[in-house]
């Protein structure tokens, strides 16, 4: 970490002198162009089948869902639909906008919705996060402009799913290309349209100048978005320290703290709906046996100060948490759950007790280096070793599904779905991530998912939250705040969901 801070305090004495000069940012204002630099890649631009946040944003930049909700009110509004009637506990039924044009010129209307629902419902079709759309039956069409969705259970939450990562594609186009094709050019019907794409490298985004009217995304101002994909966090500083990025985002709280005082920068931050948390391989068939054992579980629990994490590292807007689930979210809370104190000596006698000595483990991560190094620290302080495989988001996803993870580090912004059936069932419902396993808590999970009585719902989630904390199947962290650095020409906004709205910026 020290070596770390060092190496970017040079840089940043460095390029000091040259970062007062306006000339870079002065061009791509001029160019009505912003350039933006984010560290993971999208395995597929298609939203459907990555979960990798900067997928999240490109998807609503690019498509359009039925309905928006407001982020500022979270009130819903149409979008593709301009209305919507509950039929019965199952069905609703939506009135579409008319006049609404893809990126290719096909026309929108319910062929669109009944194929991309009916498309996605399929298990076969493989979309990556199945409980995005695991709880859709079918979508029939009533008319040119008139289409019906049928839940295969109630499900509350579906305007809030219908508003957030389930968007819209062209049927024609699609079922032409499908995934792979919408991965090689794209096609939606939002503000912006994708006018060159290269995997792992860039994407270009460009104004869609035939944006219908009446959304409620207002028409973009900015022309051009470039995006470059930059895994290394000090080349990412580097560009935007010398103009050659005018936003960044995910920055850690020491770098973003010393960038504050560079004249031609601003710095911006606040919590998210992102949850961190390490998950232990508890399976029968574990390749770390010991992990099966609830005293070790508890002991990496109690090793961890997540309180001092929060305050030294995370930085401003973070706080702890106790269940795997963030605190806005319907159903989420920490009532009655057990809660671990960092308590060194008592994560040493717990290792103890269960027998267990020289213990190694290998912990898998993707993002936040610096954090998973802390706790890697303090886990080796109460004698556990690791071996730390960071890797990009797809490859560490694999290596969990195939059961082969001993310890995770990682995070979950719940595709911005305010409910807790978009967090903790991803990791305990049987779904392919989970290392867990446990039936009871899947059926709570369940219960709670698609159960019509508000009450119902949090008492099940509830009961859950408690048997996954009192079994210490997972270490719950603290949420995660982002902290953009941008150009101080640029006007943006950061808001809880991590969703960059690229349709509002404007250059001052």
């Amino acid at each position: 970490m020290k070596l770390v801070s060092k190496a970017f305090a040079l840089m940043l004495a460095s390029t000091a002198l040259a970062a007062t000069v306006s000339g870079p940012a002065l061009a791509q204002k001029a160019a009505n162009t912003v350039r933006f630099a984010y560290d993971q890649a999208p395995e597929n631009v298609d939203p459907f089948f990555n979960n990798v946040r900067i997928g999240v944003i490109i998807g609503a930049n690019v498509w359009d869902t039925l309905v928006y909700r407001d982020p500022t009110t979270n009130e819903y509004k149409g979008q593709l639909a301009k209305s919507w009637k509950q039929i019965d506990d199952k069905t609703i039924e939506f009135e579409l906008r008319e006049g609404v044009k893809f990126h290719n010129g096909e026309e929108f209307d319910a062929d669109d919705v009944v194929y991309t629902l009916n498309f996605v419902a399929k298990p076969e079709n493989k979309v990556v996060t199945q409980g995005n759309v695991n709880w859709i039956e079918k979508a029939e069409k009533v008319g040119k402009y008139t289409v019906r969705l049928t839940t295969k259970e109630i499900f509350p939450a579906a305007i809030e799913y219908l508003a957030g990562p389930v968007v819209i594609h062209p049927n024609e186009y699609y079922e032409k290309v499908g995934p792979k094709g919408q991965n090689d050019k794209p096609v939606g019907s939002g503000p912006y349209k994708v006018t060159n794409y290269v995997p792992g490298k860039s994407i270009t985004l460009e104004v869609n100048k035939d944006y219908f009217k009446n959304s409620p995304k207002p028409q973009a101002k900015i022309g051009k978005i470039e995006i470059r994909f930059i895994p290394d966090r000090q080349t990412q500083m580097a560009e935007v320290l010398s103009g050659g990025a005018d936003l960044i985002m995910s920055v850690p709280k020491d770098q973003a703290d010393q960038l504050k005082t560079m004249p031609n920068l601003q710095v911006v931050s606040g919590e998210t709906m992102r949850i961190v948390f390490m998950q232990i391989n508890a399976l029968e068939n574990s390749p770390a046996p010991a992990l099966k054992d609830e005293r070790v579980r508890k002991a990496i629990n109690h090793a961890i100060d997540r309180e001092a994490m929060v305050k030294n590292i995370v930085g401003e807007g973070s706080r702890v948490i106790n269940t795997i689930c963030f605190p806005s979210q319907f159903g989420c809370t920490d009532e009655g759950a057990a809660r671990y104190a960092y308590d060194p000596a008592k994560a040493k006698a717990l290792l103890a007790e269960a027998g267990v000595k020289d213990l190694t483990l290998d912990i898998v991560a993707y993002r936040e280096r610096n954090q998973t190094e802390a706790l890697i620290g303090y886990l080796q302080a109460v004698g556990i070793k690791t071996n730390l495989r960071f890797l990009q988001y797809a490859a560490m996803r694999e290596v969990i599904s195939s059961g082969k993870a001993n310890l995770t580090h990682q995070t979950w912004g719940s595709f911005s779905v305010n409910d807790v059936s978009a967090n903790t069932p991803n990791y305990f419902a049987f779904r392919s991530e989970d290392i867990t396993r446990d039936a009871t808590v899947r059926d709570l999970l369940n219960k709670g998912n698609n159960s019509v009585a508000p009450e119902v719902r949090k008492q099940a989630y509830k009961e859950a939250l408690k048997i996954i904390a009192d079994k210490a199947y997972a270490v719950p962290l603290y949420s995660l705040p982002t902290y953009y650095v941008g150009s101080k020409d640029l006007t943006f906004k950061a808001y809880p969901d991590e969703l960059v709205r690229f349709w509002e910026m404007t250059w001052k």
